[in-house]
């Protein structure tokens, strides 16, 4: 089943993109998963999820955010998967405190704007992660994070702009460039 709804994502800088890349396309070519590049999502952290809101709502937050924020450097240092939801691999950057600093701040003008924020949204139990593997079998999962070690991702880079997306299949309603970057 498809799920529906909007994401805010942050989106990173080529180089680091492509490492994040490298490995769906790995699993991929293992047949371990193909999900992520099959709904054409980009690699990312999700920084806030909801099934429904009016995107223009938000994109007067996310505009504002941005032009406060520098890009954000990442450093995935960590391979997991969730308890509850074993069908999922993802990479984990090092939470730096300018990582959940981020986080928080953007919540904070949510709030403002009387955004809810759900539960495994909120600053206290946000848990920062790059998916690169969904819908992985069971008996798949070990195999994934095997090949996961072999690629070495330990890879550093910058979170470079914020964007929303509209999902399933996976479509960007707007992004902004983090910084005080003049729009081309």
């Amino acid at each position: 089943m498809l799920q529906q709804g909007y994401a805010i994502e942050l989106y990173f800088d080529p180089a680091l993109e492509n490492q994040v890349l490298k490995a769906w396309n790995v699993l991929a070519r293992r047949q371990i998963s193909t999900h992520l590049i099959e709904i054409e999502s980009r690699p990312h952290i999700t920084l806030f999820s909801t099934p429904s809101m009016d995107p223009s709502k938000l994109e007067n937050i996310i505009k504002a955010f941005s032009t406060k924020q520098e890009p954000l450097p990442l450093s995935f240092s960590a391979i997991g998967s969730f308890s509850n939801d074993n069908d999922i691999l993802f990479l984990t950057p090092t939470p730096t405190v300018s990582l959940l600093q981020f986080h928080s701040q953007l919540c904070d003008m949510m709030k403002k704007e009387g955004i809810e924020i759900g539960e495994e949204y909120r600053p206290e139990s946000w848990v920062p992660y790059c998916a690169v593997a969904e819908e992985v079998p069971r008996t798949r999962m070990a195999e994934g994070f095997c090949v996961l070690r072999d690629l070495k991702l330990s890879v550093s880079g910058y979170a470079v702009d914020i964007g929303l997306v509209e999902f399933s299949p996976v479509r960007e309603v707007f992004s902004f460039v983090l910084g005080n970057a003049v729009e081309v």
